[in-house]
């Protein structure tokens, strides 16, 4: 019962937001790209009778469709309730696409789906058909002979368990669906592929993996290869102990590639621990290893240059060099053990893990009996995080050409004996889908977390096709210059910058210079900039690796702060948290488990607090981390700071003493955000995230009394987690949120909400960024690169609220001669055009006039207003035989026939008028 009460509960909130009446529906934030980076693709489909027409799921940017090879990709998902992509299914006969929503790779930001969308009209509206409670779904086939027959491959939910997962079908095109293939509660169907020769031939690949903030496991008694003689009615298990397959809890993420019903390729990520025989040892270099069970006698006998060699390599401050830390060590400080502690960081177990990793086995009688296809490892391509990779596939024309892709992308003309690498220029790393021309030798489509990269060669040379704007942003900034710079950091593609009214166009590619430049590799992280000196920047990658840049001499400094020999290691999340003080941009701040200060820029670091959080959990992702920090703008040393478990914690004394302000707040939630109000000192506000438990609730607060008390202002936001709160620096009423499916803005403090989606699909907004002499907010996306927003109209709104029509902005216009001309009458000449703003009580068709003296019309027009903000895009022109009228009686007033046979209205000042019926709104505009 309570369940359905809460599903009622969601849907009352999903009706009320939609049926609210909003005033911001044509507030049109505009996309700055950039593009040149692109972002995560999870699948490809490949019109089989055109390969230059193909559509391109992007992770959490939607499906775009190209029919021209990839010159240009245009988006055709942006109608639908999401974006975020597992799978992707073409019927082209009947061009009827399938949506797997939900992507399927299992990292920190794979977000959930909606189920199944489908499309009869090539992406132009979409119907959701089911399966709403898989949240991944990782594959989905058409029956060629019978297409309303459907069979879905459904991964399920990443961070907690549900009985919507494994194989489905579907004999109706979606209608009704019926499941043929359930292991457990944990595990799903992470890939399904369909022999070419017998279509009724199926193989399965089962995966059991457990997802927590702290902790991922990627293998599991429940992973496996099942086998369908019947196309999927029903399944049997062939990788049993005898199949020659591995069993068991080192099972991790299996890919499948079936050449025909007897030939099928399976690629492995093998988390079973490695024999210590396979480990390669190293001659006369100390390893943190060594130091594990070194005896006190062993470690003073060290040769100097031997241990210094190794403090260096391995990055310890300075003031830890032998002599040093023998000393340390001689006085029973520290242990020689506290020397590869002080290198495990709680980061360590990513990266340091030997297990078998990635693995290639093949099957030649359909499955009964499996056989490794090579000898050694294959290293460097899974790493220790095999779970995001996956992708195998087979030749349709050759059964021994193999391919694999991991980090980099490799192929095999052995059946997978041994391997050579196709990571070639232009090809970024993470591969994720690729597609193999079944008649044209070489001919390969391949998706990687940085775009679209076609071969016509089989990999030696890449075209690459990086068009749309789908970059993953974790965090973005502005500088304050006057034509400001956007900065942004994204998903690993680095962080990058440029300015803040980029078009995206392809005339870089002639010119040779792209407007936004990369300043920072890995997965880009936040960004500071000094307000004194823009070029310089603090920035830097995952798990607290931060730098401060110059970007005049292209310098940079490491800035990590560290612990101390004998001290337990710090923690640093994922997206660690860096903040300059608004009172002196010398002082940065820096979150570990600690908050750390630096009143140099960064050049040394003091913790100004003990551990902020609730002390961490063993797994082997960072937990127990500084998730936001921030400084209030009355005083200097206030500070508020939250954590990845759920602490909000509060300073008045610059870090001297403490105070746990969430107490009353939910608990083990993410705190997303806190932010200090800058209109009154003990207003704050908190966003938590429920997203790593799969609970979507929008969870927003606010305090009037420095946390003592909190009132929830989450009020009709629908069920999308927050990622981001920021409040307006001009109305104090006015707040912005991003969530995880889209930008919200509240006029009233959080009690009532409004979607901003006139240009922007339903997309995560990770971060949200102001520049006050521009009035206008950054929006970073997580798959649509980055939006800006005009804020003038939204901060005009307490004025104009209550006026019948109210003229809100006309911009200023510098005539030009060059109106209506171009260079070549095969170019598109130069036109103005011009957004004059207004708002309007009611909605209806209003008319707009432009004067002249006497309040003599010039030009008008009629225009249908929507309740709230309108935008009219005036081209600055006039009627012709108006203008000429008005020019008998102003000799000084010129009309003149431009060459795009427009009538341009010349310097002078001029009256716009807005009306209907009764009610108007003059304003006077000067054209200089």
């Amino acid at each position: 019962m309570k369940k359905y009460i809460l599903l009622f509960a969601l849907l009352f909130i999903s009706i009320a937001i939609q049926a609210q009446e909003t005033v911001v529906s044509e507030i049109k934030p505009v996309n700055i790209g950039p593009s040149v980076m692109s972002g995560r693709i999870v699948d490809i489909a490949v019109n089989p009778k055109n390969p230059t027409e193909f559509y391109v799921a992007y992770a959490s940017g939607g499906l775009w469709h190209s029919n021209n090879n990839g010159t240009s990709l245009e988006p055709v998902l942006d109608s639908s309730e999401t974006q975020n992509i597992g799978c992707v299914s073409v019927d082209w006969k009947n061009e009827v696409i399938y949506v797997g929503t939900g992507e399927v790779n299992s990292s920190r930001s794979s977000y959930a789906g909606i189920g199944i969308l489908k499309s009869s009209n090539k992406g132009k509206t979409w119907e959701n058909i089911g399966l709403k409670d898989s949240q991944h779904i990782s594959r989905i086939i058409i029956d060629e002979k019978n297409p309303q027959e459907l069979t879905v491959a459904v991964i399920g939910h990443l961070y907690t368990t549900n009985k919507e997962r494994g194989i489905f079908k579907s004999y109706d095109g979606g209608k009704t669906w019926q499941k043929t293939l359930f292991i457990n509660e944990n595990t799903g169907i992470i890939d399904l592929v369909a022999s070419s020769d017998n279509k009724n031939t199926m193989y399965a690949a089962a995966w059991e993996r457990s997802r927590k903030a702290w902790n991922f496991v990627g293998s599991g008694k429940g992973s496996g290869i099942y086998k369908s003689t019947d196309k999927g009615k029903t399944w049997n298990l062939l990788t049993t102990e005898k199949s020659g397959f591995p069993t068991g809890e080192g099972v991790g993420r299996i890919g499948l590639a079936a050449f025909d019903s007897k030939v099928i390729y399976a690629f492995l990520d093998n988390q079973f621990r490695r024999a210590k025989s396979d480990k390669k040892e190293s001659v006369n270099v100390l390893t943190k290893d060594d130091f594990k069970n070194m005896s006190v006698e062993t470690f003073l006998n060290l040769k100097d240059k031997k241990l210094n060699k190794f403090l260096k390599q391995n990055g310890f401050q300075e003031k830890y060099r032998a002599q040093n830390v023998k000393n340390m060590v001689k006085e029973g400080n520290i242990k020689p053990s506290d020397i590869a502690k002080y290198l495990e960081d709680a980061n360590a177990m990513l990266f340091d893990t030997p297990v078998k990793g990635a693995e290639l086995y093949k099957s030649t009688d359909g499955g009964k009996t499996w056989r490794k296809t090579h000898k050694d490892y294959i290293e460097d391509i899974y790493y220790s995080y095999g779970y995001y990779f996956g992708l195998v596939k087979v030749d349709p024309k050759n059964s021994n050409n193999v391919y694999i892709g991991g980090v980099p992308i490799l192929k095999s003309k052995n059946g997978g004996k041994t391997f050579i690498s196709i990571q070639k220029d232009n090809v970024h790393a993470d591969h994720h889908s690729l597609w193999i021309s079944p008649t044209q030798e070489g001919h390969l489509i391949n998706g990687n977390d940085g775009g679209l990269n076609i071969s016509y060669d089989d990999g030696e040379t890449w075209i690459k096709c990086n068009q749309p704007s789908v970059g993953q942003f974790y965090a973005v900034n502005v500088d304050n210059q006057k034509n400001y710079n956007v900065y942004g950091g994204l998903q690993d593609n680095g962080v990058w910058f440029g300015p803040h009214n980029n078009v995206e166009s392809r005339e870089w590619t002639q010119t040779g210079h792209y407007a936004y430049e990369s300043i920072m590799g890995g997965d880009g992280m936040q960004i500071m900039i000094d307000d004194r000196n823009p070029n310089i920047v603090y920035t830097g990658f995952q798990f607290g690796n931060y730098y401060r840049l110059n970007l005049a001499d292209k310098s940079q400094k490491y800035i990590q702060p560290k612990h101390d020999l004998g001290e337990a290691p710090l923690r640093f999340n994922w997206q660690t948290p860096i903040l300059l003080s608004k009172h002196n941009q010398d002082i940065l701040y820096l979150g570990s488990n600690k908050l750390h200060r630096s009143l140099d820029k960064g050049d040394n670091f003091k913790a100004i607090s003990g551990d902020l959080t609730n002390g961490g959990k063993k797994g082997n992702v960072a937990f127990g981390t500084l998730t936001s920090i921030d400084e209030s703008s009355f005083q200097f040393g206030e500070l508020l700071i939250g954590t990845d478990d759920g602490n909000v914690q509060y300073s008045k004394d610059g870090g001297s003493s403490w105070e746990l302000i969430s107490k009353n707040l939910p608990k083990n939630l993410w705190v997303s955000r806190v932010i200090f109000s800058q209109f009154e000192k003990n207003r704050f506000y908190v966003a938590l995230n429920g997203y790593r438990n799969d609970d979507f609730t929008p969870y927003l607060f606010m305090t009037e009394d420095a946390g003592k008390t909190w009132k929830n202002i989450s009020s009709n936001l629908p069920n999308y987690s927050i990622n981001v709160v920021r409040e307006d620096f001009i109305d104090e009423d006015i707040l912005y949120v991003g969530t995880d499916n889209g930008v919200f803005v509240s006029f009233d403090k959080g009690a009532n909400w409004q979607i901003i989606d006139a240009n922007m699909p339903k997309v995560a907004v990770h971060d949200l960024a102001i520049q006050k002499q521009a009035k206008e907010m950054v929006i970073g996306t997580h798959g649509r690169s980055i939006y800006v927003m005009d804020l003038n109209a939204v901060q005009q709104y307490k004025k104009v609220k209550n006026s019948d029509v109210a003229i809100i902005d006309i911009p200023k216009i510098r005539f030009s001669k060059n109106w209506g001309s171009a260079w070549s009458k095969w170019i598109e000449p130069n036109t103005p055009k011009e957004t004059i703003s207004f708002y309007v009580k009611e909605a209806g068709e209003y008319k707009i006039y432009i004067l002249g003296e006497d309040e003599k019309t010039l030009f008008e027009t009629k225009f249908k207003a929507v309740k709230g903000f309108n935008f009219f895009e005036y081209n600055v022109s006039m009627n012709e035989k108006l203008g000429k009228k008005y020019a008998k009686k102003h000799e000084d007033f010129t009309v003149v026939e431009a060459k795009n046979g427009e009538y341009y209205l010349p310097k002078g000042k001029y009256q716009l008028k807005i009306l209907k019926g009764k009610i108007s709104d003059i304003k006077e505009f000067e054209i200089k």
